[in-house]
This record gives structure tokens, sequence and C-alpha cells, in this order.
């Protein structure tokens, strides 16, 4: 079997967070993909199956499924389930809302609140693949919140810990932005300036989850590198 080779260099051995029989983590830089696109990029869920595959020494297919997904810039935890039922059970678990999620944004500029709740409509604008913020309902759109706190000052940008309530596309990036705190390197949603390696400074910090099968807590965590 051919060595596949991520856009970004990495060894999946040395970013394993967490791993049982069900599922295994993955801190996830920011510029590789969670799931294969029209790009044909080398997606984590075939790189982590391909892992698994040569350290176990498993003679047929490795089964690697994708629960959720982050952003191709934004780095932190990914699970992924190395069986079917896990999967299963899994993505019950994110239908019910039992998987509570936390991020954290270096953001320029400082929120005029140090701690609020955010609730705007988004509709996703699949043209140029962004997603508008408006603050009543209008066609196509869908209610969104979250929850922020300040966590420090950093000159004339912010970090912020945020706390997704619902799950829409681009959330954090456009509402963010929409208190006038786009996320550092995030051009398309207002930031000044790209980064150089076209990342954006906002990252998966913590997941949290009643595990399905052994049915204890499971907390995740991976600091952010910004």
């Amino acid at each position: 079997m051919p060595t596949l080779k991520p856009t970004i260099s990495f060894r999946i051995q040395d970013h394993i967070l967490y791993e049982d029989n069900h599922l295994i983590a993955i801190f996830k830089p920011s510029g590789v993909l969670v799931q294969g696109d029209q790009t044909g990029d080398v997606p984590l869920s075939d790189l982590v199956k391909a892992f698994i595959k040569e350290r176990d020494q498993k003679p047929g297919n490795v089964f690697c499924g994708v629960i959720h997904r982050i952003d191709r810039p934004v780095s932190g935890v990914v699970v992924l389930a190395k069986t079917s039922k896990a999967l299963s059970k899994m993505n019950e678990l994110f239908r019910e809302d039992a998987i509570k999620k936390t991020y954290r944004a270096l953001v320029n500029g400082h929120p005029v609140e140090e701690k609020k709740e955010l609730k705007a409509f988004l509709r996703k604008n699949n043209k140029i693949l962004k997603a508008d913020v408006f603050m009543k309902e209008v066609d196509n759109s869908k209610e969104s919140m979250l929850s922020y706190q300040l966590l420090e000052k950093k000159g004339t940008q912010s970090l912020l810990e945020v706390y997704p309530i619902t799950g829409r596309f681009h959330q954090i990036r456009a509402m963010l932005a929409s208190i006038k705190c786009p996320i550092v390197g995030d051009v398309k949603y207002g930031a000044p300036q790209a980064l150089k390696n076209k990342s954006i400074c906002l990252h998966a910090y913590q997941i949290e989850f009643i595990h399905p099968i052994k049915q204890e807590l499971v907390k995740i965590t991976c600091k952010e590198p910004f």
C-alpha cells in the first residue's frame, strides 16, 4: 500500500489525543481536510485509516468514519469512529445535541462586551462559500446561536473562548465578524490580512461527551497553536 502524503507535513502518531477500540481523536493542523472534496487532496480520514492499517498490520479494509468536520483552515480536535457502531452512536449524540464543543479564537479588535450570547440568522451563499448574517429571519436562513467570553487582550487583538449552541456553516467565523471582531487571518470575513500559511486563528479546543459504548465521560482538549 503506497504511503499517503498530506498537503501539510505531520505524523498521525504524534497527533493522537485519545484512542480506544471505538474512537480515535486527532489534533488536526490547519490546512488539512477532514473529509475528501473536489480538490483531491488526501483527507485526515484516509491518513488515519492508512496509519491504523500499517500500525496494527490489518490485512483487510480499515473502517474510519467521519463523525464531524472542522473547516480546512481551522485547527483542533477531530474525533473519528473506528467502527460502524461507534459512528452510528456518535452521530446520534450529535443529533441529540449531547456533545459539547468549545473553540478558541484570536480575533481582531476587542468585543464591546466581555461575555455575551449572540443570536442571528445565517444564510449560506453557495456561489462564494460564505455565510451571510441577518438580524431577522430571511428566506433560506437558519437561526444561529453561540456564546463567547473574553480570555485575554493581546494588543489590538483578543483571545476568545466560544461555545456554539447551534451548528451552522461558518457560524463562528460569520458571527464574530458581525460584531466587528473578525478572526485573525480570515480575510473572507473581513480580517485585514491573510496569514502566510493561509490558516485562520480558530481552534477546536475541546470536545466533551458520554462515550456511547463505555458510558463514561470523555473530555478531549488540545491547546490552541496561536
